[in-house]
């Protein structure tokens, strides 16, 4: 959303950049680190830290800052108020205990995809945690098959502009990190209407993820099942849990 330049609260801005910059990678960082990562200068990043500290959101050593617990109020509002998690959270629990598998309700925000609705693992290996199966999790879209999902979604003209500013950093051997090849996956999950990826993420790792529509035709967020291929191959997947992705996507339409 664009505003009136007047409207725009730049300290804010500083501040919500200097929150942002706490990541799994960096979870401590001291006011070069935060200047770094926000973009913004030594002093101005220091005063955002004790500010932030003041007000709870941080907690310091005196030299480095971390996220305090209170940071997660702002996700459980969302996750109390926002009407995607709880109209899917049922239809994902029930889905988990049928199949023995995790399911996941995901959005897309920039690179990334975001976790904002999860089943129980309900007897899936416990190893499956380790792909960032939590509420909350960040994934990289261009790995993911929520992610090349959710861009398939996209206008022409807005997946020609991500993929403009954006490289495909390699996760694992298998991860697509030619921008040509990645177009091409993106452009055959448009045409197929679900998206496979198998060990692009992480080694052991597949899943398989539909779109997720409301009453009006627009994908709202991605619905996935994420399983050992040791366990379940790929025609498995299309056979068994493919149908059940498809109609679960269509019971969630009218609540969303």
């Amino acid at each position: 959303m664009a505003i009136e330049r007047a409207d725009f609260i730049e300290g804010m801005a500083k501040g919500m950049a200097v929150l942002e910059s706490f990541d799994t990678e960096r979870q401590r960082l001291n006011a070069t680190l935060a200047s770094q990562r926000a973009g913004i200068t030594r002093a101005a990043a220091r005063r955002h830290l004790l500010t932030l500290t003041h007000l709870g959101y941080l907690e310091t050593d005196g030299s480095y800052f971390w996220l305090s617990p209170k940071v997660l109020r702002f996700s459980g509002s969302y996750l109390a108020s926002a009407r995607l998690p709880r109209a899917v959270q049922p239809m994902l629990n029930r889905l988990a205990a049928q199949t023995q598998q995790s399911f996941s309700a995901v959005v897309l925000d920039g690179d990334e995809v975001v976790i904002v609705a999860q089943s129980g693992v309900h007897g899936a290996p416990a190893r499956m945690l380790a792909y960032g199966l939590h509420l909350g999790a960040r994934l990289p879209a261009h790995a993911t098959s929520t992610g090349r999902m959710l861009l398939a979604a996209l206008s022409p003209a807005a997946f020609s502009a991500w993929c403009a500013s954006r490289t495909l950093p390699r996760l694992t051997p298998l991860t697509s990190t030619r921008m040509v090849d990645f177009r091409r996956k993106v452009a055959r999950a448009r045409a197929d209407d679900f998206c496979l990826s198998a060990e692009e993420h992480e080694l052991g790792v597949q899943a398989l993820a539909v779109p997720l529509r409301n009453m009006q035709g627009h994908t709202v967020a991605a619905l996935n099942v994420v399983v050992s291929p040791q366990r379940v191959d790929e025609d498995s997947m299309r056979r068994d849990l493919l149908p059940l992705l498809i109609e679960a996507a269509r019971e969630a339409r009218g609540l969303l």
